[in-house]
């Protein structure tokens, strides 16, 4: 899974960056110090994967990984060359959805650079920069597909319809918000990649004091969670400055940390499940001596195209897997055990992965 981070400069939008990924970003108190996209990598926590390693004696744990890209800060007019221009935004065009970080705080020794604290204008002004940016996308398909349109009836409906996702970001409205009329046009517009129609989770910066009743009490964040619920996009609270201590300590510290904030999980793990949530995903697990690992995979996905995330072999040869789920198995407290009681299962073509499945593929190639 790869998530895009945008945002205006200065709502910590890079100090949530390093903390998540302990990559380093700088991170400074002016707009623009992050001029090249930085990519980090983080590991999915999955106590499963622990619990599997010791079970099985493993000598190897895999847990699945999330891909961050760090955008440098937006400003009005970013399409039109404002700031650092729009060409950092090619970057996210690759990421399976946008975590955009609006900031929910006051601190005066921290600049806004529209000079108030204001979620929702600042979440038009990304909006709108987003919106111009897949316009132009447009422009050039549609001077491309025109010339094509003459003597082609295919090229002639899909000009059509990209008129129509044109008109609707012209009226400044996203485009998963627009419906396309059948399966053609619904595969066209994957093609267009458009930013606009990627699933948005917003996190919503605040201060340390806010953490405790998850931003209940700011009307900043009650602000951004009504306008998400409204454009169908998930929520989290996050305190970036907090998460950054956070991941300068070792686990056991961690917990303590948490503890003592009245906090049951840190922002990256809020992150994860908005994530998952948002994306529709789930984690499949394989475990054995030689490793124990995640594998993610979208929910209602089938045996044959999970066993396909492993090897296309597995995939293309797919004869049945045998399943015990992670829960039956730690009743049983051994797979022996559980086969024993009927609970290991075997599974067709047809089977629709469940989150927690522990699975073992036989193929045929």
């Amino acid at each position: 899974m790869k998530l895009g981070i945008v945002g205006l400069p200065n709502v910590g939008k890079s100090t949530l960056f390093n903390s998540l990924t302990k990559a380093g970003a700088e991170s400074a108190n002016y707009p623009f110090c992050t001029i090249d996209p930085n990519v980090g990598v983080v590991t999915v926590p999955d106590h499963r994967l622990d619990v599997l390693g010791e079970m099985y004696h493993t000598k190897k744990i895999v847990p699945a990984v999330i891909e961050f890209v760090d955008i440098a800060g937006l400003v009005k007019g970013a399409s039109k060359g404002e700031g650092l221009g729009n060409q950092f935004l090619a970057n996210i065009r690759e990421v399976d959805a946008i975590v955009h970080v609006v900031r929910c705080f006051e601190n005066s020794n921290i600049v806004h650079v529209d000079g108030s604290i204001n979620p929702l204008r600042d979440i038009e002004t990304i909006n709108l920069e987003l919106i111009f940016s897949d316009l132009e996308i447009l422009e050039r398909r549609i001077a491309k597909t025109v010339k094509m349109a003459r003597n082609d009836k295919t090229a002639a409906r899909e000009l059509e319809l990209l008129h129509r996702i044109q008109a609707h970001l012209e009226e400044n409205k996203m485009a998963k918000t627009f419906r396309p009329d059948n399966e053609d046009e619904e595969a066209w517009m994957a093609e267009y990649n458009l930013l606009t129609a990627k699933p948005v989770i917003f996190a919503a910066n605040v201060s340390e004091e806010d953490l405790p009743d998850d931003g209940a009490s700011n009307a900043g964040v009650q602000e951004v969670r009504a306008y998400a619920k409204q454009e169908e996009c998930e929520v989290f609270v996050v305190c970036a400055q907090i998460e950054q201590e956070i991941a300068e300590l070792e686990e056991e510290e961690k917990a303590l940390f948490l503890e003592e904030l009245g906090l049951e999980e840190s922002g990256l793990e809020k992150l994860i499940k908005a994530s998952y949530s948002l994306l529709g995903l789930i984690s499949y697990l394989t475990a054995g001596e030689p490793e124990v690992r995640a594998w993610t995979i979208r929910k209602g996905t089938k045996a044959p195209q999970a066993a396909g995330k492993i090897h296309s072999d597995f995939e293309r040869g797919f004869i049945r897997a045998e399943i015990v789920s992670y829960e039956d198995l730690m009743a049983c407290g051994t797979h022996a055990a559980a086969k024993e009681k009927g609970l290991v299962r075997l599974e067709g073509k047809e089977y629709v992965v469940q989150d927690g499945d522990i699975i073992l593929f036989r193929f045929n190639v």
